[in-house]
């Protein structure tokens, strides 16, 4: 009887022994997300408190396994690698089944290949090897040398060096999600660098007409250079987009490009933004803050809206623009920036000088190379290639399969005076495509602004005959573009007969044979429709 408490006893301090080594074990995996130290470490657990001589892991890596982390061995076990079924170890990972060697002495399958299967007392060692299982797949295996014990139960010790595998597993699935999700957003970091490259490309600067050109040799000349450039224009006209532009085609286009909305920002906050703060220098700073300098290191800010920059924040911005250097807000270092400056304004800046609201000399700084960028009335020329373009976008956006635009919405679109600009003209195309239930834009989906004569600058008195006429011809003459001017197929796209619209043709003096050489769903892109 007293030899079964002992036995109890004896048991149950070695399970007690072995939930403390499982909990380090659990604590060196999840201590980093490093994994070669984590499993280096946990060797070395296993070695102190375990009864372990030497142990090893090995990962299954371009279909050779390859030593993750060994314990007791020479340094030349860390390059040793195994086959597949080479040796005890490939043929644990190639069968996922543990391998139990009482005597290594007696095993000719061990490979001996990292060190020689004796403890430096030359007592007979026996090994245990089991596979690390990623669902349900050897992805490794775990092998270790323990002292030679003739009434060692070696089924209680596969089981816990089985559980000790099992922990490496997850550690090892952790380790290649993170590898993934790193190798994922390395992937997207360079799909959107690329895409923002091409998206701001001189090709998607949309115009042909004498002041887009000019712009054009403007952004070119400035973009290769770290000058300060400063973009003036009207509201809607694409301020921001020539920014893009000269970053994106810039030396510095692999850094990163930062931009500041002054206008948006109010008075007390847009100086910390800028500059940053230390933590303390005012109630909310828990902690030190970068401002949008620091974080456009070796990059380009952009300050947008420029003008409507308050005073004191124009002093320490001079400062920066002279000497490249700053504290932040409620520090004393100071810190100093690698950043080239592109701003950007709607604003008179010459009024705002003589106003005493804007500090000359900061324009100065400002106005070393300035970029005009022209009203869409001053590049009526350009007007279709944008309506074009638009069209195309959001057609693409909204799953929709919109041709091209009729004439009188293009003359609508031709004689508005857009005080929005660009962003105009894409806001009234893209509410066109969302109200269009065809394959053409027409006048009455634009916007309500087109459509009245005294916004549009077109006052003019026409009968409901007339309009109703008008429309009507507009309508016969996108079937017969449709149909390339076949009357028949254009009779029934409109469902009408042939003779009523033969009697239409006469009436209107539509002459169909001007759409035969047309292609099917050809864009207007500039010709008059007769």
């Amino acid at each position: 009887m007293a030899v079964k408490s002992g036995a109890t006893v004896g048991t149950a301090r070695r399970d007690a022994q072995r939930l403390s080594t499982l909990l380090e074990v659990s604590q060196a995996l999840s201590g980093t997300l490093n994994l070669k130290s984590s499993v280096q470490r946990l060797l070395g657990i296993l070695v102190r408190h375990h009864g372990v001589v030497r142990g090893m892991v090995t990962l299954l890596r371009d279909g050779e396994l390859h030593v993750e982390a060994a314990e007791g061995f020479e340094d030349r076990a860390r390059i040793v690698r195994y086959r597949l079924g080479e040796g005890v170890t490939g043929q644990v990972v190639e069968s996922n089944r543990p391998v139990v060697v009482p005597r290594v002495s007696q095993e000719p399958a061990l490979l001996n290949r990292a060190a020689r299967r004796r403890d430096a007392s030359r007592q007979e060692l026996s090994f245990i090897c089991v596979p690390i299982l990623l669902n349900r797949v050897a992805a490794g295996a775990l092998a270790v040398d323990l002292r030679f014990k003739p009434d060692r139960e070696f089924d209680s010790s596969v089981k816990f060096f089985g559980i000790v595998a099992s922990m490496i597993a997850q550690a090892v699935n952790i380790q290649r999600q993170v590898e993934d999700e790193r190798r994922r957003l390395l992937d997207e970091n360079t799909h959107l660098r690329q895409e923002l490259r091409e998206r701001y490309d001189f090709s998607n600067i949309i115009g042909t007409s004498g002041p887009t050109r000019q712009m054009y040799e403007q952004v070119a000349q400035v973009a290769q250079t770290n000058t300060t450039a400063l973009i003036r224009g009207e509201s809607g006209t694409g301020k921001e987009l020539i920014a893009h532009a000269i970053h994106y085609n810039s030396l510095r286009a692999k850094k990163p490009f930062v931009k500041v909305s002054c206008a948006a920002l109010p008075d007390t906050l847009i100086e910390s933004e800028l500059f940053g703060y230390e933590k303390g220098a005012f109630t909310g700073a828990t902690a030190r803050k970068k401002g949008r300098f620091e974080l456009a290191e070796g990059g380009t800010l952009f300050l947008d809206e420029i003008g409507d920059i308050n005073m004191s924040t124009q002093v320490k911005l001079l400062r920066v623009l002279q000497e490249r250097e700053f504290e932040r807000v409620g520090g004393t270092e100071t810190v100093r920036v690698n950043v080239r400056i592109v701003a950007a304004t709607n604003k008179a800046m010459e009024e705002a000088i003589a106003e005493g609201t804007f500090r000359e000399d900061l324009y100065y700084r400002l106005n070393v190379f300035t970029i005009f960028v022209p009203p869409l009335r001053d590049r009526k020329s350009d007007m279709l290639l944008l309506a074009d373009h638009f069209l195309e976008k959001f057609s693409r956006e909204h799953r929709k399969v919109i041709r091209r635009i009729s004439t009188p919405a293009i003359d609508m679109l031709m004689s508005y005076h857009w005080p929005g600009n660009v962003r105009e003209l894409e806001n009234a195309l893209e509410r066109a495509v969302l109200v269009c239930d065809g394959a053409v834009i027409h006048g009455y989906h634009l916007p309500p602004s087109l459509q009245t004569a005294d916004a549009s600058d077109t006052v003019t008195r026409v009968s409901l005959a007339d309009a109703v006429a008008a429309y009507e011809r507009d309508l016969i003459q996108d079937a017969l573009k449709t149909t390339r001017g076949n009357r028949a197929k254009a009779a029934r796209l409109l469902d009408t007969t042939e003779r009523i619209l033969n009697y239409k043709v006469r009436r209107y003096e539509i002459d169909p044979r001007r759409f035969k050489s047309q292609e099917i769903g050809r864009r207007r892109s500039g010709t008059s429709d007769g």
